[in-house]
């Protein structure tokens, strides 16, 4: 029988034990001066949030339910095997992989990365949705400069953030993360195709912009994970080494975001009609501090 795991409203079990008391609880927050970055930067990178043996797990999940054969394939909102405008490269780009695997499910409540995220969100932290990355050795390819809210105005007010987590060593040499610190003060700018042109953002951009414009390379170690704020500017570059780039990502809101569309939010996902607060199966509540009893 094919399980839905987006009918589970808690994490199973299967890659950690949830703290049972506040000072586990408080184990994994932010220190000032790095929430202090996030606010001054618009992200926050090498945060630590998975083990050795978690990752494995994961790892071997993604490998099953990249599979377009899998069982439960239809249940992704979004599935591309290779979303590359390239023909002489592959990125692999799926949302929805927390419904296929209780892995990628149980990820979305892991302590290590709901406590930060409350703190950087300023309150208590709903699930909005997930993705899933590969860029295979040698011919991986582009995710073009862009900001994650311009994909996103069906929901508001914009209080989302983004959690990029590696599952493998991210390097300049296999396609990381680049972020153009402080760029998430920046207006929001056009929307394009998302494995297209590197260079498109440019056509866009004021004089003062492309002047600011001075990305960072934010490499990671597998386990690690960056932050980002939904207006940042980021994109990676082609993987051009010996060693895959793959990757989860988490985007969650601000308890209270509502709906702006009446058409569905995510593919297959029952309409929120506009105005409504996002909430229940598919937009479960994963933190509240007020709730962590001492």
């Amino acid at each position: 029988m094919i399980k839905d795991w987006s009918t589970e409203d808690k994490p199973s079990g299967k890659l950690f034990a949830l703290p049972k008391t506040k000072v586990e609880w408080e184990q994994y927050r932010l220190s000032a001066e790095q929430v202090e970055f996030f606010n001054e930067n618009g992200y926050l990178k090498g945060v630590r949030i998975l083990d050795d043996e978690q990752i494995e797990i994961l790892r071997e999940e993604l490998g099953e339910i990249r599979n377009p054969a899998h069982p439960a394939h239809h249940l992704f909102y979004e599935y591309n095997s290779n979303e590359s405008s390239d023909p002489n490269k592959i990125l692999f780009h799926a949302l929805g992989g927390w419904r296929l695997s209780a892995g990628f499910h149980d990820l979305l409540w892991n302590p290590a990365f709901v406590v930060p995220a409350s703190q950087l969100l300023g309150g208590a932290v709903r699930f909005w949705h997930d993705q899933l990355f590969v860029k295979p050795a040698h011919d991986g390819g582009v995710v073009i400069w862009h900001q994650d809210y311009s994909y996103w105005m069906r929901t508001k007010p914009m209080a989302h953030l983004t959690c990029w987590i590696g599952l493998d060593d991210s390097t300049v040499e296999n396609g990381c993360l680049h972020y153009v610190p402080r760029s998430h003060l920046w207006n929001l700018l056009p929307r394009e195709d998302f494995a297209s042109d590197m260079d498109t953002i440019k056509d866009y951009l004021t004089e003062e912009q492309k002047r600011e414009f001075k990305p960072v390379a934010v490499e990671l170690k597998k386990g690690e994970c960056s932050f980002h704020h939904p207006m940042m500017v980021h994109g990676s570059y082609a993987n051009g080494s010996d060693r895959p780039r793959r990757a989860a990502v988490i985007n969650v809101i601000r308890d209270g975001v509502v709906s702006d569309s009446n058409e569905p939010l995510l593919e297959g996902v029952p309409v929120v009609p506009k105005g409504e607060k996002l909430s229940g199966q598919f937009f479960p509540l994963l933190f509240d501090p007020s709730a962590i009893s001492s």
